[in-house]
């Protein structure tokens, strides 16, 4: 018995005059983009009007017919505080907040706090926030390091309408001060250190009217002028406060601002992630996120250690490298695989009742999967292109599924990720089911639709997860303006990207961080900077020039622990770091490293 959509498609295909250059013959009906698609494996393209009669608009295969914006199972979940809810009512018992530092600062076992406690703090938290006469829609700083408060102040702005606003506590005084004053925020959250550079300029930000402080105690907590405005209590203090006047959730509706992110211009030291990898041991993760530079230093530190661990170590672990790699480089690629129901499902190879290889994970890979606390079935990557290398290393040494996904902050993260299955690496994968995505013609930069073997472009997207626009500042928003959203809706996001065959996402190029040399000759640094960062001397590469010099220059962070042992491979003696640096024959090394690797590429 025919479905009312395949009845409706029939009604409409009767009405149409038909298009012979579609390549196969699953023609169906689209309520937003078009009349018409066909399948590229993991994407189907459809034209944006069919009067052009060019095929540039690009969905997931698994929602071709319309962009989501709830997931299909849970078409309940709305906002982030119906997310938070139902995660409640599933998971009450289940952890979800885990942190190991003692009081005293040294570390201990994970200390751990349910999703139910969780719900039971954020009331009390938003409604102490209530108790202190802050209205819907004020804006809340959160000005502290990544810690279980975090998440749950972010959970009570949800549950009662406020807009949390991060305050990186890498951000300098006068970048907060900014952000304050910009939002207009009304309270801060923020650690006993942070308080003291709160002080130094709290009569320049006039919208505050409460500062918390979180870790403290609140004796410690001083006292302020009592002139003044600003109402300042410990944590705990406003837990009890809340608990005592416990006020009902005023949730959001799904178009109310959410969260407002200051991401541009950030400054001051990223914090030591030393200890990260002995959290990862105790901690025994099924599931581990992470960006290239965290996965480029396990990369480099297991080779290194592999150069030098002898020949027949060396011997074996290659043997048994590339004989994995090459099995699971061999197998089903996806293009075929049965059709997934669900929104996300997230398997190991051992899940799908094969092992490529147990005897070398047995015999090699068992020690390298214990950095991670050998349970990782599932790891994923964002934030800048990770390099294939790397991420077939992933997948051979830990034997688990290795995604990449691709995202902004204006997009609410996620633009594509790779499919399961998908073991073809270099790519970013097939877009997101809630938006799609075309390749505009960047002409200057010689990028085109009509380029083969694959059509390349400024990577565009539109649809419902694109954010609402730059926060009092329409002119940098909407491209009648010259800036981001076009009239039609897309946003620009000023990378390059070229599709793959099967419809997959390949990054290659940024449109606008792109010089002339003297010479005439275009220079994308980002792109020289990822080839030298797998070099294994290197930690971080900065590459400039400009159109008044013929040649780039280059600024190198070396890694501590590979120059160092290096130099104790060499026999050669050194003070400190700063001496070992200027030590010719260490700068030498790294660039004749540096050299080799850049040849390759």
């Amino acid at each position: 018995m025919e479905s009312t959509a395949q009845r409706r498609l029939k009604a409409i295909q009767g009405h149409l005059v038909p298009i012979t250059h579609v390549l196969d013959s699953h023609v169906q009906t689209s309520t937003t983009a078009s009349e018409f698609f066909h399948s590229q494996g993991y994407s189907v393209v459809l034209p944006e009007k069919l009067n052009t009669g060019k095929w540039n608009v690009y969905r997931s295969v698994r929602s071709p017919l319309k962009l989501i914006s709830r997931l299909p199972e849970h078409p309940e979940i709305g906002t982030l505080h119906d997310n938070f809810m139902h995660a409640i009512e599933a998971f009450k018992d289940y952890n979800y907040l885990g942190t190991r530092v003692r009081g005293d600062g040294t570390v201990g076992e994970y200390k751990w706090m349910t999703y139910g406690e969780a719900g039971t703090v954020r009331l009390a938290i938003g409604s102490g926030l209530r108790h202190h006469g802050l209205l819907e829609g004020a804006c809340i700083g959160l000005y502290f390091i990544n810690r279980p408060e975090w998440l749950i102040v972010d959970h009570a702005c949800s549950a009662y309408s406020y807009i949390s606003v991060p305050l990186y506590d890498t951000l300098g005084p006068d970048a907060v001060k900014y952000i304050v004053n910009h939002a207009d925020v009304q309270a801060i959250f923020c650690l006993p250190h942070t308080l003291n550079t709160l002080l130094s300029f709290l009569s320049e930000i006039p919208s505050v009217r409460l500062v918390v402080v979180v870790g403290g105690i609140d004796e410690h907590v001083p006292s302020l002028p009592s002139n003044s405005q600003v109402k300042l209590i410990s944590f705990a203090k406003l837990l009890s406060q809340g608990h005592s006047d416990l006020q009902p959730f005023c949730p959001p509706k799904p178009e109310d601002i959410a969260t407002i992110c200051y991401t541009s211009g950030t400054t001051g030291t990223p914090k030591d992630n030393l200890k990260l990898m002995d959290d990862l041991a105790a901690l025994r993760p099924t599931i581990f996120c992470s960006v290239p530079r965290l996965y480029n230093r396990i990369y480099s530190g297991i080779m290194n250690a592999v150069q030098t661990s002898g020949v027949l170590r060396k011997t074996l672990f290659n043997a048994a490298y590339n004989s994995k790699k090459q099995v699971i480089i061999s197998g089903d690629n996806g293009l075929k695989r049965k059709r997934e129901p669900s929104f996300i499902t997230i398997k190991s190879q051992h899940d799908e009742g094969r092992n490529p290889s147990p005897m070398w994970d047995r015999l090699v890979f068992s020690k390298i999967k214990g950095m991670l606390g050998g349970r990782v079935h599932f790891m994923g990557s964002g934030a800048s292109p990770l390099s294939p290398d790397v991420m077939d290393f992933l997948r051979v040494c830990f034997g688990c599924q290795v995604i990449e996904g691709y995202g902004m902050t204006e997009t609410s993260c996620l633009i594509s990720c790779m499919d399961k299955g998908d073991n073809l690496s270099g790519h970013v994968g097939s877009p997101n089911p809630a938006c799609e995505i075309k390749l505009v013609d960047v002409p200057e930069m010689n990028y085109t639709s009509e380029d083969q073997p694959y059509p390349r472009g400024e990577i565009c997207v539109r649809g419902p997860v694109l954010f609402q626009g730059y926060y009092k500042d329409e002119v940098q928003t909407y491209f009648d303006r010259k800036e981001v959203i076009d009239g039609d809706g897309w946003l620009h996001t000023g990378d390059i990207g070229l599709w793959l065959p099967g419809g997959r996402l390949k990054i290659i190029d940024r449109k606008k961080n792109i010089f002339k040399l003297a010479q005439g000759e275009y220079i994308a640094p980002e792109k020289i900077e990822n080839v030298y960062a797998k070099c294994k001397f290197v930690s971080q590469c900065f590459i400039y020039g400009d159109s008044l010099n013929s040649c780039l220059v280059a600024i190198v962070s070396v890694d501590p622990d590979v120059l160092k042992d290096w130099a104790t491979s060499e026999a050669i003696k050194y003070e400190n770091l700063g001496h070992l640096c200027n030590d010719p024959r260490a700068r030498a090394a790294v660039l004749t490293e540096m050299d080799a690797i850049g040849r390759e590429a």
